[in-house]
């Protein structure tokens, strides 16, 4: 399998034109991503906190600004991290699908390319766009770059999820995004798997950048929250349009958590990669799986096994450490069979999903391998 295309290191700066004076006195030098994930959108006048407050605030005295419309310095301090690590201008939204919700009003498709396997709250929400006749849909591969790009002439919008959901499959982003240009097409990239630390997608062509910052930006599975990114300024204003009229507007307490959970990301998954790494060696060696699939970097797992949905539904009631539960990105470990959601119902039955996260890897494996242990061939459970 493909890995994930690296971010280049250290080349991400501030656009300070596009900051405002929350981060104005930063050094004009290019910093590294970790420093950018600690040290952007913090207050910086004298006698300010350190860190960015919770604004709880519908309204403000002496105008006729309202919290939906002009939005909170809250919400400034998140979306200008985020946007710094992404190398564009981010805009929150209450959740992921809202997020994927305003890309879709900003950039107005009538025809979407629309990957195979991808996440199915995306799938479902362009699946309700096409039943309505609002848009036409091209499913592709989205590993097979010569189809998406074949299927990108006369489309208006080339939508990419890489690391593909649940499967773990790797988009050849810049032969895309190339693809996508000389079609005329625009490129939406679901980075969420990557995060902003292991990919730049608008280094690659894309107008959009969609996170679900409830996952690996936010990191403690107790918030939810979305985020879209564009260096384009037209399009930035059509994102703050469509979180404007569409009301999708994020919670103070959860952009707090938000940009909270980004200082320590780099951190978190420096951690859950490595426990990854390992627990994907010792995976391939097992008997019990049969396949094990992981794009090289990223704190995201998916395996097979061997004897189907029924071993894999056992393995999820056997885990004692591993959380048996849905969503992903936070600093437990969570597993669960995908198979069983009806918008998952092409992928292998036995594919076990699961988000690796910063606990002792000996820990997590001595309860994996006990859990698959009754599975290997020869074993009687």
């Amino acid at each position: 399998m493909a890995a994930i295309r690296p971010r280049p290191t250290p080349v991400c700066g501030f656009n300070r034109e596009s900051m405002s004076d929350m981060t104005n006195a930063l050094p004009p030098r290019k910093l590294h991503p970790n420093t950018i994930a600690v040290v952007a959108g913090r207050p910086i006048a004298p006698g300010s906190p350190l860190n960015q407050p919770i604004v709880l605030a519908s309204n403000f005295r002496d105008g006729g600004e309202y919290t939906r419309t002009h939005g909170t310095d809250g919400w400034t301090a998140l979306e200008q991290a985020v946007g710094a690590l992404e190398g564009g201008r981010a805009v929150s939204y209450a959740s992921g699908m809202a997020a994927a919700a305003a890309a879709v009003y900003a950039l107005a498709p009538k025809v979407v390319v629309i990957p195979t396997v991808s996440y199915l709250g995306v799938r479902s929400l362009l699946s309700e766009y096409h039943a309505q006749g609002q848009v036409q849909l091209r499913p592709v591969d989205i590993t097979d770059t010569a189809a998406v790009a074949a299927a990108a002439h006369g489309a208006d919008l080339v939508w990419v999820e890489t690391p593909t959901n649940p499967t773990l499959d790797v988009a050849d982003l810049p032969a895309i995004g190339a693809a996508a240009a000389v079609a005329g097409a625009r490129m939406v990239v679901d980075s969420t798997f990557a995060t902003p630390l292991l990919q730049q997608p608008l280094q690659h062509g894309a107008t959009i950048v969609l996170h679900s910052g409830t996952k690996f930006i936010g990191g403690h599975s107790d918030l939810l929250i979305g985020l879209c990114i564009t260096d384009d300024d037209e399009i930035f204003e059509r994102l703050i349009r469509a979180r404007t009229f569409q009301g999708a507007t994020p919670g103070a307490l959860e952009a707090f958590l938000a940009l909270r959970g980004l200082r320590t990301m780099p951190l978190r998954l420096r951690a859950s990669q490595s426990n990854a790494a390992v627990l994907v060696e010792r995976l391939r060696k097992h008997a019990a799986v049969q396949e094990v699939r992981y794009p090289g970097q990223g704190a995201m797992v998916s395996f097979i096994m061997r004897n189907g949905a029924t071993a894999a539904d056992a393995v999820c009631a056997r885990v004692r450490i591993l959380v048996p539960a849905t969503s992903l990105g936070g600093v437990e470990t969570t597993i669960e069979r995908r198979q069983k959601y009806a918008g998952d119902a092409h992928v292998h039955p036995g594919l076990l999903r699961m988000s690796v996260g910063i606990e002792d890897v000996d820990d997590l494996w001595a309860d994996l391998s006990e859990a698959l242990e009754p599975h290997a061939p020869g074993t009687t459970a």
